[in-house]
Protein backbone atom coordinates (compact mmCIF):
# COMPACT_ATOMS: atom_id res chain seq x y z
CA UNK A 1 0.00 0.00 0.00
CA UNK A 2 1.22 3.32 -1.05
CA UNK A 3 1.17 6.38 1.52
CA UNK A 4 -0.18 9.41 -0.69
CA UNK A 5 1.93 12.46 -0.80
CA UNK A 6 -0.47 14.52 1.10
CA UNK A 7 -0.96 12.12 4.66
CA UNK A 8 2.62 12.93 4.98
CA UNK A 9 3.63 15.32 7.40
CA UNK A 10 3.64 18.97 6.50
CA UNK A 11 7.82 19.18 7.37
CA UNK A 12 8.30 15.91 4.80
CA UNK A 13 6.23 17.16 1.70
CA UNK A 14 8.98 18.36 -0.33
CA UNK A 15 11.18 19.95 2.78
CA UNK A 16 12.46 17.42 5.14
CA UNK A 17 13.85 18.25 8.36
CA UNK A 18 16.67 16.25 9.42
CA UNK A 19 16.53 14.59 12.70
CA UNK A 20 16.91 16.86 15.53
CA UNK A 21 17.23 20.05 13.55
CA UNK A 22 15.66 23.43 13.97
CA UNK A 23 14.76 25.47 11.05
CA UNK A 24 17.24 27.54 11.67
CA UNK A 25 20.26 25.28 12.09
CA UNK A 26 19.08 23.90 9.13
CA UNK A 27 19.71 27.34 7.24
CA UNK A 28 22.56 27.85 8.71
CA UNK A 29 23.91 25.20 7.43
CA UNK A 30 22.66 25.67 4.52
CA UNK A 31 23.98 29.63 4.29
CA UNK A 32 27.21 28.35 6.38
CA UNK A 33 27.33 25.91 3.06
CA UNK A 34 26.93 28.09 0.07
CA UNK A 35 28.67 30.98 1.43
CA UNK A 36 32.12 28.75 2.15
CA UNK A 37 31.78 27.11 -1.09
CA UNK A 38 31.39 30.25 -3.23
CA UNK A 39 33.31 32.88 -1.48
CA UNK A 40 35.80 30.01 -0.02
CA UNK A 41 38.53 30.89 -2.96
CA UNK A 42 38.14 34.48 -2.16
CA UNK A 43 38.64 33.96 1.82
CA UNK A 44 41.93 31.54 0.83
CA UNK A 45 43.43 33.84 -1.48
CA UNK A 46 43.19 37.01 1.20
CA UNK A 47 44.08 34.61 3.93
CA UNK A 48 47.39 33.61 2.82
CA UNK A 49 48.07 36.92 0.96
CA UNK A 50 47.27 38.82 4.64
CA UNK A 51 49.71 35.81 6.17
CA UNK A 52 52.36 37.37 4.24
CA UNK A 53 51.67 40.78 4.61
CA UNK A 54 51.51 40.33 8.49
CA UNK A 55 55.36 39.31 8.36
CA UNK A 56 56.89 41.23 5.77
CA UNK A 57 57.87 44.31 8.25
CA UNK A 58 60.19 41.52 9.61
CA UNK A 59 61.47 40.73 5.95
CA UNK A 60 61.20 44.29 4.60
CA UNK A 61 64.03 45.50 7.39
CA UNK A 62 66.59 42.59 6.33
CA UNK A 63 65.96 43.15 2.63
CA UNK A 64 66.31 47.31 2.93
CA UNK A 65 68.43 47.37 5.60
CA UNK A 66 70.94 49.10 3.68
CA UNK A 67 68.67 52.17 3.12
CA UNK A 68 66.95 52.14 6.69
CA UNK A 69 70.24 51.61 8.82
CA UNK A 70 73.67 53.48 9.25
CA UNK A 71 76.61 52.72 10.93
CA UNK A 72 77.86 56.22 11.36
CA UNK A 73 77.59 57.56 14.80
CA UNK A 74 77.40 60.90 16.18
CA UNK A 75 75.33 63.78 16.60
CA UNK A 76 72.41 64.72 13.57
CA UNK A 77 72.59 67.22 11.40
CA UNK A 78 70.28 70.26 11.35
CA UNK A 79 67.18 69.00 8.85
CA UNK A 80 68.06 71.79 6.81
CA UNK A 81 71.70 69.99 5.60
CA UNK A 82 69.80 66.94 5.29
CA UNK A 83 67.28 67.80 3.08
CA UNK A 84 69.53 70.04 1.14
CA UNK A 85 71.17 66.76 0.66
CA UNK A 86 68.47 65.15 -0.63
CA UNK A 87 67.07 68.17 -2.93
CA UNK A 88 70.45 67.89 -4.43
CA UNK A 89 70.62 64.49 -5.51
CA UNK A 90 67.14 64.92 -6.95
CA UNK A 91 68.52 67.62 -9.04
CA UNK A 92 65.64 70.08 -7.43
CA UNK A 93 62.86 69.28 -9.83
CA UNK A 94 60.55 67.67 -7.68
CA UNK A 95 59.13 69.18 -4.95
CA UNK A 96 59.37 68.24 -1.47
CA UNK A 97 56.08 66.42 0.13
CA UNK A 98 57.25 65.11 3.74
CA UNK A 99 60.31 64.95 5.73
CA UNK A 100 60.46 61.84 8.60
CA UNK A 101 63.36 62.74 10.59
CA UNK A 102 65.63 60.01 11.81
CA UNK A 103 63.13 58.65 14.94
CA UNK A 104 66.37 57.00 16.57
CA UNK A 105 69.93 56.87 16.66
CA UNK A 106 71.03 53.92 13.69
CA UNK A 107 67.92 54.98 11.47
CA UNK A 108 68.41 57.57 8.37
CA UNK A 109 66.29 59.98 7.64
CA UNK A 110 63.38 60.26 4.71
CA UNK A 111 63.21 63.03 2.63
CA UNK A 112 59.76 62.27 0.11
CA UNK A 113 59.42 64.05 -3.12
CA UNK A 114 56.30 64.34 -5.41
CA UNK A 115 56.70 62.29 -8.61
CA UNK A 116 54.36 62.36 -10.94
CA UNK A 117 54.97 59.22 -12.58
CA UNK A 118 54.14 57.45 -9.23
CA UNK A 119 50.71 56.03 -8.33
CA UNK A 120 48.74 57.26 -5.83
CA UNK A 121 49.70 57.74 -2.30
CA UNK A 122 53.14 56.62 -3.66
CA UNK A 123 56.47 59.02 -2.86
CA UNK A 124 59.97 58.97 -3.74
CA UNK A 125 62.40 58.65 -1.08
CA UNK A 126 65.60 59.75 -0.53
CA UNK A 127 67.43 57.95 2.49
CA UNK A 128 69.79 60.16 4.27
CA UNK A 129 72.30 59.20 6.79
CA UNK A 130 71.82 61.71 9.28
CA UNK A 131 75.09 62.20 10.98
CA UNK A 132 76.91 62.53 7.04
CA UNK A 133 74.00 63.82 5.11
CA UNK A 134 74.88 60.97 2.68
CA UNK A 135 72.67 59.28 0.23
CA UNK A 136 71.55 55.89 1.67
CA UNK A 137 68.83 55.19 -0.36
CA UNK A 138 66.39 56.17 -3.44
CA UNK A 139 62.76 53.95 -3.22
CA UNK A 140 59.13 54.45 -3.36
CA UNK A 141 57.19 54.45 -0.48
CA UNK A 142 53.43 53.87 -0.01
CA UNK A 143 51.27 55.34 3.30
CA UNK A 144 51.65 56.65 6.41
CA UNK A 145 53.38 53.10 7.43
CA UNK A 146 56.08 53.93 4.48
CA UNK A 147 56.22 50.44 3.02
CA UNK A 148 58.53 50.27 0.78
CA UNK A 149 58.72 48.12 -2.78
CA UNK A 150 58.12 44.44 -1.45
CA UNK A 151 55.77 45.21 1.40
CA UNK A 152 53.64 47.57 -0.80
CA UNK A 153 53.70 44.48 -3.26
CA UNK A 154 52.31 42.64 -1.07
CA UNK A 155 49.98 44.74 0.49
CA UNK A 156 48.34 45.35 -3.18
CA UNK A 157 48.19 41.30 -3.28
CA UNK A 158 46.19 41.43 -0.39
CA UNK A 159 43.90 44.75 -1.30
CA UNK A 160 42.95 43.82 -4.93
CA UNK A 161 45.50 41.22 -6.35
CA UNK A 162 46.86 44.29 -8.11
CA UNK A 163 43.75 44.52 -10.87
CA UNK A 164 43.03 48.05 -9.45
CA UNK A 165 40.02 49.02 -7.95
CA UNK A 166 38.41 46.09 -9.99
CA UNK A 167 40.67 44.19 -7.91
CA UNK A 168 39.10 45.68 -4.52
CA UNK A 169 36.27 43.68 -4.74
CA UNK A 170 37.37 40.80 -4.16
CA UNK A 171 39.02 41.64 -0.76
CA UNK A 172 35.25 43.09 -0.34
CA UNK A 173 33.82 40.16 -0.92
CA UNK A 174 35.89 37.65 1.83
CA UNK A 175 35.65 40.30 4.26
CA UNK A 176 32.21 41.05 4.11
CA UNK A 177 31.59 37.21 3.83
CA UNK A 178 33.84 36.75 6.35
CA UNK A 179 32.18 37.38 9.88
CA UNK A 180 28.86 36.18 8.76
CA UNK A 181 30.79 32.86 7.86
CA UNK A 182 32.16 32.76 11.17
CA UNK A 183 28.48 34.02 13.05
CA UNK A 184 26.97 30.79 11.39
CA UNK A 185 29.58 28.37 11.61
CA UNK A 186 29.89 29.34 15.60
CA UNK A 187 26.21 28.94 16.29
CA UNK A 188 26.19 25.35 14.95
CA UNK A 189 29.38 24.63 16.92
CA UNK A 190 26.92 25.89 19.48
CA UNK A 191 24.09 23.81 18.77
CA UNK A 192 26.37 20.67 18.23
CA UNK A 193 28.07 21.30 21.60
CA UNK A 194 24.75 21.58 23.70
CA UNK A 195 24.20 17.69 22.14
CA UNK A 196 27.62 16.42 23.29
CA UNK A 197 28.38 14.49 25.97
CA UNK A 198 31.57 16.68 26.51
CA UNK A 199 31.64 20.11 24.72
CA UNK A 200 35.16 20.82 25.79
CA UNK A 201 36.16 17.85 23.72
CA UNK A 202 34.97 19.83 20.70
CA UNK A 203 37.92 22.37 21.58
CA UNK A 204 40.42 20.56 20.07
CA UNK A 205 40.69 18.22 16.85
CA UNK A 206 39.98 14.27 17.42
CA UNK A 207 42.94 12.17 16.47
CA UNK A 208 40.50 8.79 17.21
CA UNK A 209 38.58 8.82 13.64
CA UNK A 210 39.58 8.96 10.41
CA UNK A 211 38.20 10.56 6.86
CA UNK A 212 34.82 13.29 6.94
CA UNK A 213 34.70 13.08 11.05
CA UNK A 214 38.42 13.73 11.58
CA UNK A 215 38.52 16.72 9.30
CA UNK A 216 34.89 18.19 10.39
CA UNK A 217 36.79 18.04 13.84
CA UNK A 218 40.21 20.06 12.49
CA UNK A 219 37.31 22.77 11.11
CA UNK A 220 35.40 22.90 13.68
CA UNK A 221 37.91 22.74 16.35
CA UNK A 222 39.96 25.67 14.37
CA UNK A 223 36.74 27.63 13.76
CA UNK A 224 35.98 28.19 17.20
CA UNK A 225 39.43 29.53 18.20
CA UNK A 226 39.33 31.91 15.30
CA UNK A 227 35.95 32.91 15.36
CA UNK A 228 36.91 35.92 17.01
CA UNK A 229 39.95 37.24 15.08
CA UNK A 230 37.57 36.42 12.02
CA UNK A 231 34.61 38.94 13.16
CA UNK A 232 37.56 41.08 13.99
CA UNK A 233 39.03 41.06 10.50
CA UNK A 234 35.99 41.31 8.83
CA UNK A 235 34.72 44.46 10.81
CA UNK A 236 38.12 46.51 10.08
CA UNK A 237 38.83 45.16 6.39
CA UNK A 238 35.27 46.71 5.51
CA UNK A 239 36.30 50.03 6.46
CA UNK A 240 38.91 49.68 3.78
CA UNK A 241 36.40 48.59 0.87
CA UNK A 242 35.03 50.52 -1.73
CA UNK A 243 31.14 50.09 -1.81
CA UNK A 244 30.64 49.07 2.23
CA UNK A 245 33.55 51.17 3.38
CA UNK A 246 31.63 54.11 1.64
CA UNK A 247 28.34 53.31 3.89
CA UNK A 248 30.71 52.87 7.10
CA UNK A 249 31.88 56.26 6.62
CA UNK A 250 28.48 57.72 6.19
CA UNK A 251 27.38 56.31 8.84
CA UNK A 252 29.59 57.71 10.96
CA UNK A 253 29.34 61.00 9.20
CA UNK A 254 25.57 60.91 10.32
CA UNK A 255 26.45 59.92 14.05
CA UNK A 256 29.08 62.67 14.36
CA UNK A 257 31.62 59.68 14.70
CA UNK A 258 34.08 60.73 12.59
CA UNK A 259 37.58 60.88 13.22
CA UNK A 260 39.31 64.48 13.71
CA UNK A 261 42.00 65.64 11.32
CA UNK A 262 44.43 68.32 11.64
CA UNK A 263 43.24 71.41 9.04
CA UNK A 264 46.32 73.27 7.06
CA UNK A 265 44.27 75.92 5.52
CA UNK A 266 45.36 79.42 7.35
CA UNK A 267 42.41 80.82 9.46
CA UNK A 268 40.81 77.75 10.17
CA UNK A 269 40.73 77.92 13.66
CA UNK A 270 39.63 74.48 14.41
CA UNK A 271 40.36 70.78 13.62
CA UNK A 272 37.34 69.66 11.30
CA UNK A 273 37.02 65.83 10.59
CA UNK A 274 38.01 63.72 8.14
CA UNK A 275 37.04 60.36 6.52
CA UNK A 276 39.49 58.82 4.76
CA UNK A 277 39.21 57.30 1.21
CA UNK A 278 37.19 53.97 1.12
CA UNK A 279 36.39 54.44 4.44
CA UNK A 280 39.03 54.02 6.71
CA UNK A 281 38.82 56.68 8.99
CA UNK A 282 40.86 60.16 8.79
CA UNK A 283 43.21 58.67 5.94
CA UNK A 284 42.69 61.96 4.56
CA UNK A 285 42.94 60.59 0.95
CA UNK A 286 44.72 57.20 1.23
CA UNK A 287 42.82 53.87 0.81
CA UNK A 288 44.55 50.59 2.01
CA UNK A 289 46.59 48.92 4.49
CA UNK A 290 49.75 51.38 3.60
CA UNK A 291 48.40 54.08 5.74
CA UNK A 292 46.93 57.58 5.11
CA UNK A 293 46.93 61.38 4.90
CA UNK A 294 48.50 61.19 1.45
CA UNK A 295 51.68 63.67 0.10
CA UNK A 296 49.70 64.82 -2.91
CA UNK A 297 48.64 67.65 -3.97
CA UNK A 298 52.43 69.90 -3.99
CA UNK A 299 52.40 70.24 -7.81
CA UNK A 300 52.25 73.80 -7.40
CA UNK A 301 53.25 74.10 -3.95
CA UNK A 302 55.62 77.39 -2.89
CA UNK A 303 59.22 77.30 -2.59
CA UNK A 304 60.32 76.57 0.80
CA UNK A 305 63.17 77.32 2.72
CA UNK A 306 65.06 73.86 4.58
CA UNK A 307 65.59 76.00 7.38
CA UNK A 308 61.65 75.65 8.11
CA UNK A 309 62.20 72.14 9.10
CA UNK A 310 64.09 72.49 11.92
CA UNK A 311 62.24 75.46 12.80
CA UNK A 312 58.31 73.75 12.50
CA UNK A 313 59.67 70.79 14.55
CA UNK A 314 60.90 72.38 17.06
CA UNK A 315 57.49 74.44 17.71
CA UNK A 316 55.63 71.38 17.58
CA UNK A 317 57.66 69.54 20.31
CA UNK A 318 56.56 72.59 22.63
CA UNK A 319 53.38 71.90 21.47
CA UNK A 320 51.85 68.31 21.33
CA UNK A 321 55.09 66.38 19.23
CA UNK A 322 56.51 64.10 21.58
CA UNK A 323 57.55 61.19 19.97
CA UNK A 324 60.75 60.69 17.13
CA UNK A 325 58.19 59.13 14.52
CA UNK A 326 57.20 62.52 12.86
CA UNK A 327 56.48 63.58 9.77
CA UNK A 328 56.73 67.18 9.14
CA UNK A 329 54.62 68.48 5.99
CA UNK A 330 55.37 71.94 3.95
CA UNK A 331 52.12 73.80 2.30
CA UNK A 332 50.82 72.58 -0.76
CA UNK A 333 49.95 76.14 -1.35
CA UNK A 334 50.51 79.74 -0.43
CA UNK A 335 47.30 79.62 2.47
CA UNK A 336 48.34 76.63 3.49
CA UNK A 337 50.17 75.85 7.03
CA UNK A 338 52.89 73.88 7.74
CA UNK A 339 51.62 70.26 9.26
CA UNK A 340 53.60 68.75 11.86
CA UNK A 341 51.83 65.07 13.35
CA UNK A 342 53.31 61.91 15.06
CA UNK A 343 52.76 59.34 13.18
CA UNK A 344 53.81 55.70 16.04
CA UNK A 345 51.21 53.39 15.51
CA UNK A 346 52.39 51.41 18.10
CA UNK A 347 51.23 51.49 21.72
CA UNK A 348 50.79 53.43 22.90
CA UNK A 349 49.31 56.01 20.08
CA UNK A 350 50.76 58.75 19.21
CA UNK A 351 49.16 60.66 16.68
CA UNK A 352 48.81 63.98 17.71
CA UNK A 353 49.21 66.77 14.99
CA UNK A 354 49.91 70.80 14.87
CA UNK A 355 49.39 72.94 11.92
CA UNK A 356 51.89 76.25 12.40
CA UNK A 357 52.01 79.17 10.52
CA UNK A 358 55.67 79.81 9.88
CA UNK A 359 55.63 83.23 9.50
CA UNK A 360 54.39 84.08 12.21
CA UNK A 361 54.78 81.34 14.40
CA UNK A 362 51.26 80.97 15.42
CA UNK A 363 49.59 77.69 16.05
CA UNK A 364 46.65 77.57 13.21
CA UNK A 365 45.50 73.89 14.73
CA UNK A 366 46.18 71.18 16.49
CA UNK A 367 44.48 67.46 16.98
CA UNK A 368 45.08 65.67 20.47
CA UNK A 369 44.37 61.77 20.60
CA UNK A 370 43.62 62.43 24.03
CA UNK A 371 40.33 64.57 22.44
CA UNK A 372 39.19 61.69 20.35
CA UNK A 373 35.93 60.15 20.97
CA UNK A 374 35.91 56.54 22.25
CA UNK A 375 34.49 55.62 18.19
CA UNK A 376 37.56 57.09 17.12
CA UNK A 377 39.91 55.77 19.04
CA UNK A 378 38.59 51.76 18.72
CA UNK A 379 38.76 52.75 14.96
CA UNK A 380 42.75 53.88 15.41
CA UNK A 381 43.14 50.87 17.09
CA UNK A 382 41.37 48.48 15.35
CA UNK A 383 43.21 49.81 11.71
CA UNK A 384 46.47 49.44 14.15
CA UNK A 385 45.52 45.85 15.00
CA UNK A 386 44.51 44.75 11.66
CA UNK A 387 47.84 46.01 10.22
CA UNK A 388 50.23 44.42 12.74
CA UNK A 389 51.66 47.84 13.85
CA UNK A 390 49.80 48.28 17.58
CA UNK A 391 52.32 45.38 19.32
CA UNK A 392 54.68 45.19 17.03
CA UNK A 393 55.85 41.72 16.24
CA UNK A 394 53.49 39.74 18.87
CA UNK A 395 51.24 41.68 16.49
CA UNK A 396 52.46 40.13 13.84
CA UNK A 397 52.84 36.66 15.16
CA UNK A 398 49.29 36.89 15.98
CA UNK A 399 47.64 37.68 12.66
CA UNK A 400 50.18 35.07 10.82
CA UNK A 401 48.82 32.59 12.71
CA UNK A 402 45.12 33.66 12.50
CA UNK A 403 45.59 34.04 8.52
CA UNK A 404 46.94 30.14 8.30
CA UNK A 405 44.13 29.13 10.49
CA UNK A 406 41.77 30.83 8.12
CA UNK A 407 43.56 28.84 5.29
CA UNK A 408 42.79 26.06 6.82
CA UNK A 409 39.86 26.16 7.66
CA UNK A 410 38.66 27.21 3.79
CA UNK A 411 40.88 23.54 3.05
CA UNK A 412 38.94 21.15 5.58
CA UNK A 413 35.70 23.06 4.37
CA UNK A 414 36.40 21.82 0.67
CA UNK A 415 37.85 18.60 1.53
CA UNK A 416 34.86 17.69 4.00
CA UNK A 417 32.23 18.43 0.87
CA UNK A 418 34.28 15.94 -1.48
CA UNK A 419 34.33 13.45 1.40
CA UNK A 420 30.43 13.77 1.61
CA UNK A 421 29.93 12.32 -2.09
CA UNK A 422 28.02 9.91 -2.19
CA UNK A 423 30.35 6.31 -2.40
CA UNK A 424 28.14 4.77 -4.53
CA UNK A 425 27.66 6.94 -7.43
CA UNK A 426 31.17 7.27 -9.07
CA UNK A 427 29.65 9.98 -11.08
CA UNK A 428 29.16 12.40 -8.31
CA UNK A 429 32.71 14.34 -7.37
CA UNK A 430 31.17 16.27 -5.14
CA UNK A 431 29.71 16.13 -1.71
CA UNK A 432 25.87 16.30 -1.74
CA UNK A 433 24.26 19.64 -0.18
CA UNK A 434 22.50 20.93 3.32
CA UNK A 435 18.57 20.30 3.05
CA UNK A 436 16.45 22.99 2.13
CA UNK A 437 13.07 24.19 3.05
CA UNK A 438 14.28 25.68 6.30
CA UNK A 439 12.24 28.44 5.60
CA UNK A 440 9.11 26.46 4.41
CA UNK A 441 9.59 25.03 7.96
CA UNK A 442 9.81 28.35 10.03
CA UNK A 443 7.38 30.61 11.95
CA UNK A 444 6.26 33.51 9.99
CA UNK A 445 7.76 35.71 12.52
CA UNK A 446 11.18 33.64 11.49
CA UNK A 447 10.73 34.04 7.91
CA UNK A 448 10.51 37.98 8.61
CA UNK A 449 12.95 38.34 11.06
CA UNK A 450 15.83 36.56 8.08
CA UNK A 451 13.98 38.65 5.28
CA UNK A 452 15.04 41.70 7.16
CA UNK A 453 18.48 41.03 8.12
CA UNK A 454 19.43 39.80 4.96
CA UNK A 455 17.66 42.67 3.05
CA UNK A 456 19.63 45.27 5.29
CA UNK A 457 23.28 43.25 5.56
CA UNK A 458 22.63 43.48 1.55
CA UNK A 459 21.95 47.40 1.44
CA UNK A 460 24.88 48.05 4.03
CA UNK A 461 27.68 45.64 2.18
CA UNK A 462 26.69 45.59 -1.47
CA UNK A 463 29.05 43.05 -1.95
CA UNK A 464 27.09 40.34 0.38
CA UNK A 465 23.53 41.59 -1.38
CA UNK A 466 24.70 40.91 -4.50
CA UNK A 467 26.04 37.38 -3.75
CA UNK A 468 23.22 36.31 -1.52
CA UNK A 469 21.11 37.12 -4.85
CA UNK A 470 23.66 34.90 -6.75
CA UNK A 471 23.17 32.18 -4.67
CA UNK A 472 19.46 32.24 -4.17
CA UNK A 473 18.98 32.05 -8.04
CA UNK A 474 21.62 29.36 -8.21
CA UNK A 475 20.04 27.74 -5.14
CA UNK A 476 16.81 28.07 -7.16
CA UNK A 477 18.15 26.57 -10.26
CA UNK A 478 19.50 23.69 -8.54
CA UNK A 479 16.46 22.92 -7.03
CA UNK A 480 14.54 23.00 -9.98
CA UNK A 481 16.85 20.58 -11.53
CA UNK A 482 16.13 17.98 -8.80
CA UNK A 483 12.29 18.39 -9.08
CA UNK A 484 12.41 17.43 -12.65
CA UNK A 485 15.07 14.43 -12.21
CA UNK A 486 12.69 13.15 -9.51
CA UNK A 487 9.98 13.60 -11.72
CA UNK A 488 11.32 12.07 -14.57
CA UNK A 489 12.59 8.97 -12.58
CA UNK A 490 8.63 8.45 -11.31
CA UNK A 491 7.52 8.53 -14.70
CA UNK A 492 8.05 5.06 -15.68
CA UNK A 493 6.78 4.07 -11.76
CA UNK A 494 3.11 5.94 -12.47
CA UNK A 495 3.05 4.84 -16.07
CA UNK A 496 3.18 1.16 -14.78
CA UNK A 497 0.61 1.64 -11.79
CA UNK A 498 -1.75 3.07 -14.61
CA UNK A 499 -1.15 -0.30 -16.82
CA UNK A 500 -1.62 -2.50 -13.66
CA UNK A 501 -4.67 -0.71 -12.95
CA UNK A 502 -5.95 -1.40 -16.45
CA UNK A 503 -4.98 -4.97 -16.59
CA UNK A 504 -6.45 -5.59 -13.42
CA UNK A 505 -9.78 -4.23 -14.19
Amino acid sequence: MTTPLSSLPENRQGHPRPRGTSWLGQLLRRLHFYAGIFVGPFILIAALSGALYAISPQIEKVVYADELTTSATGPALPLADQVTAATTYTGGAESISAVRPAPKPGATTRVMFDDPNLGESESRAIFIDPTTAEVTGDLTVYGTSGALPLRTWVDQLHRSLHLGDIGRYYSELAASWLGIIAVAGLCLWVMRARKARKASALLRPTTKHKGLRRTFSWHASVGVWAAIGMLFLSATGITWSQLGGDNVSKLRAALDRSTPAVSAELGAGSAGHSEGSAGQPGDGGHAGHAGHNGHSGHDGAPEVDPADFDTTLAVAQDVNVNTGLVEILPPADDDSAWVVQEIQRSFPTEVDAVAIDVDTMEITDRVDFSDYGLASKLARWGIDLHMGTMFGLANQIVLFALAIGIASMVVFGYVMWWQRRPKHDPNRRSGVTPVRGALANAPWWGVAAVSLAAVGIGVFLPMVGISLLGFLIVDGLLGHRVVLRGYRRSRPSRQRTRDHGATGS
